[in-house]
């Protein structure tokens, strides 16, 4: 699914839940909101943002750690980053099962 089949969906769904239903502007500018909004959270230590039905993104830090360049088999030094995770919802889960 790209942007636009995700719009025309949700746009079909709002729809069914109310007379006026939504205009495709006004969902991808919510879209890109929350992406802002969530570029900003993220960006502090305890970052968390809700996705409702879906689960949660969360701010994480992966440790520093060894690895080995697949080309030439040394080893090398990976560094500590921080990162996102995304931690499905149990109704999310048991759809998916």
């Amino acid at each position: 699914m790209n942007l636009n089949e995700l719009i025309t969906a949700i746009q079909q769904r709002s729809t069914a839940h109310k007379d006026s239903g939504l205009q495709k502007n006004e969902i991808e500018a919510c879209l890109r909101s929350l992406g802002d909004v969530a570029t900003e959270q993220m960006k502090l230590e305890t970052g968390e943002i809700p996705l409702p039905g879906l689960g949660k993104l969360k701010a994480a830090t992966r440790a520093a750690r060894k690895g080995v360049n697949p080309a030439t088999g040394a080893e090398i030094d990976v560094p500590a980053k921080n990162t996102a995770k995304f931690v499905p919802s149990k109704a999310l889960l048991d759809a998916i099962a």
